[in-house]
Order: structure tokens, then sequence, then C-alpha cells
């Protein structure tokens, strides 16, 4: 009696492992096939991109060379705020101890 029991447990086991395997193993060959679609896409995408790069370069040549704009020196300073300031300092004379 106790083998039939064992056999049992062992049948039904695989009645539940066995389809379940099988749809675990469709999904893991699902997302395997599609990521393998996507290197592939990936791939591709780099090739046309390479592709275009170098079929534009053969026709206008390199790119030319942007020079930076120079910026003028503000060193100096703001003169209409100097002004104001030397004109604070002549009405405030306190005014320069505290800075």
């Amino acid at each position: 009696m106790k083998l039939l029991w064992t056999l049992m447990k062992v049948a039904l086991a695989l009645v539940l492992v066995i389809p379940a395997s099988l749809l675990m193993l469709g999904i893991f060959g699902t997302v395997l096939g599609l990521a393998v679609m996507l290197l592939r896409l990936a791939v591709l995408g780099l090739l046309v991109y390479v592709g275009f790069k170098l079929v534009a370069r053969a026709f206008r040549g390199p790119a030319p060379r942007v020079e930076p704009k120079v910026v003028p020196s503000l060193a100096s300073g703001d003169r209409y705020y100097e002004a104001a300031m030397r004109e604070l300092d002549m009405e405030l004379p306190e005014s320069r101890a505290r800075r």
C-alpha cells in the first residue's frame, strides 16, 4: 500500500510539474527570442547610423571647426555702480567702516 501511495504522489507531482515547466519554458523562450530580436535591431540601427555618418562625411567633408566667441571681461565692474558707491561714501563716511 505504501508503494501505491508513493506512486500516486509521484504521478500527481508529474501532472502538475510538467505543464508548469512547459509553460515556463515557453515564457523563457519568448523572452529570449525578444532579447535576440532587440539585439539584432540595435546592431542594425548602429550599422545604419555609422553608414549614414560615413556617407555624410564623404559628401560634405569634415565638420568645420567652431571657434569660441571671446567674451569681454567684466573685471572692471559697472561704472554706474562704482559712481553710486562713491557718492554714498561721500554722504555716509561711516558706511566704509562697516564693509
